[in-house]
């Protein structure tokens, strides 16, 4: 039998409903599970389950009522630390931050709160976001459950240790280079990149989106129809929609599916990864779809470009800090945002442009299809303890080529599981769909779900 904290969102709402669960019971197996395997991943911030019990028990009494506020009452979740709730402070990974209460929920706390979900803690992450890893100087390092000498990924690595070991059903990350699709691809889950402005985040800026990490496509699209609703804060969201996302079904016969195998630049490919994706093209062959190559399109000047923009804007944030809080950034941060510090307005101006480069190249090269698989990372997840794929602030987004065209084009992209390498790490295939069509691209992830073999079983104990 499936045990309580390993049951779907949507599993859990159908049994609320019908009386047959109570979230309060869930909820005390959800933190039991928690007890259990916390020491060991670290992947919670701000863990609280006083107020945890007190959100199941008013959810109990709405259910018994007929009233729940909204799809995912009573639903176990948790946030990643960036998303700020009211009264509790948002470190952003680093020692460096001064711990000042937040003094409201930010668009995706806000949401999950009106719609009665059961907020279990924050969760880690490391200095500023900007690893690949759980690393950080503030946050005790967090570990993948699948092995636990390996980084769950980053920069949502306590959401991806949480939702693979089985803490409750519903996780909301953050990304901007590939963050919630390369821990969801290191830990087996489905995390889904929106497409920019789908999901309001405060404050907004250029390719960074809030989205769902969860265990199956059903329970992600469940999680969107709450966190897409609007937000005033956000100036660059996109115009609501009513989007049917519970409308999941879709035919692969005669979809036009591109299969990109070489991103261009960064890190090679290892072989175990290249033959999952390369076997998943194969299924939606299989079934009907029509399967073309990609050519590579991102190049060495792009990913640098963006480097250098990212790191002279992490140097501007720590050049304003008193010196004594900047010592206690991570050093590898510190090395790699020190590479700005002197970069003359000439390079960041055309660094920046290079994000405009990238996202039409993204878009031409992809025009012709209705999605296009490729690895989520081109390589397995590395040990805890490295900061990134390569552990070097001088190559420090070799990893990151098949995910960050997507951010910066606003391409909606989701991560889910197809493979497992030989000492057991997961595998993630990336599925990026055109602007806009965040449906689509959950339709076809959850065609890939039928397709594909049987998962192995999650690493709960």
């Amino acid at each position: 039998m499936t045990e309580l904290p390993d049951l779907t969102a949507v599993e859990l709402v159908a049994q609320y409903r019908a009386k047959t669960l109570s979230p309060v019971e869930v909820t005390e197996a959800v933190l039991a599970r928690i007890e259990a395997r916390e020491p060991e991943l670290h992947a919670l911030y701000a863990y609280d389950p006083s107020g945890a019990r007190d959100d199941a028990k008013a959810s109990e009494a709405r259910w018994a009522a007929g009233e729940p506020l909204g799809p995912i009452d009573g639903v176990p979740l948790t946030l990643k630390e960036n998303i700020a709730t009211r009264g509790t402070p948002v470190p952003l990974g680093t020692a460096a931050t001064a711990l000042v209460p937040a003094a409201e929920d930010a668009p995706a706390a806000a949401r999950v709160r009106e719609s009665g979900a059961v907020l279990l803690a924050k969760t880690t992450m490391p200095d500023y976001g900007m690893l690949t890893s759980g690393l950080s100087s503030f946050h005790p390092t967090a570990r993948n459950p699948w092995l636990l000498s390996a980084t769950p990924g980053g920069s949502s690595a306590g959401a991806g240790a949480a939702a693979a070991a089985g803490y409750g059903p519903l996780h909301v990350g953050t990304d901007i280079g590939g963050s919630i699709r390369l821990p969801a691809g290191w830990c087996g889950l489905t995390g889904l990149k929106p497409s920019f402005g789908r999901v309001p985040v405060d404050p907004p800026f250029l390719g960074r989106v809030a989205g769902p990490m969860t265990r199956t496509v059903a329970d992600t699209a469940l999680l969107m129809s709450v966190l897409s609703r609007p937000d005033p804060r956000d100036h660059l969201c996109l115009p609501p929609s009513d989007l049917d996302w519970a409308s999941l079904d879709l035919p692969v016969a005669g979809l036009r599916v591109g299969l990109q195998l070489d991103a261009g630049v960064g890190l090679p490919v290892d072989p175990a990864i290249r033959d999952a994706v390369t076997t998943a093209a194969r299924a939606f062959e299989a079934a009907g779809a029509v399967v073309e190559p990609v050519e590579p399109f991102l190049t060495r000047g792009m990913l640098e470009g963006l480097d250098v923009f990212w790191r002279t804007r992490a140097w501007s944030d720590m050049a304003a800090l008193p010196p004594e809080r900047r010592a206690k950034v991570l050093p590898y941060i510190a090395d790699w945002a020190a590479g700005g510090a002197n970069a003359s307005g000439v390079d960041v101006y055309r660094g920046f442009a290079q994000i405009d480069v990238m996202s039409v190249a993204a878009l031409r090269a992809t025009s012709a299809f209705d999605v296009v698989l490729s690895p989520a990372c081109p390589v397995a997840a590395p040990p805890a303890e490295w900061a990134s794929p390569t552990n070097d602030p001088a190559r420090p987004f070799e990893h990151i080529a098949f995910t960050v065209p997507y951010n910066m084009s606003g391409q909606p992209a989701v991560s889910l599981n197809c493979g497992y390498t030989d000492d057991g790490r997961p595998i993630g295939l990336q599925l990026a769909g055109r602007r806009f069509d965040d449906l689509g691209v959950l339709r076809v992830a959850a065609a890939y779900e039928r397709l594909r073999p049987p998962q192995r079983p999650w690493p709960i104990g």
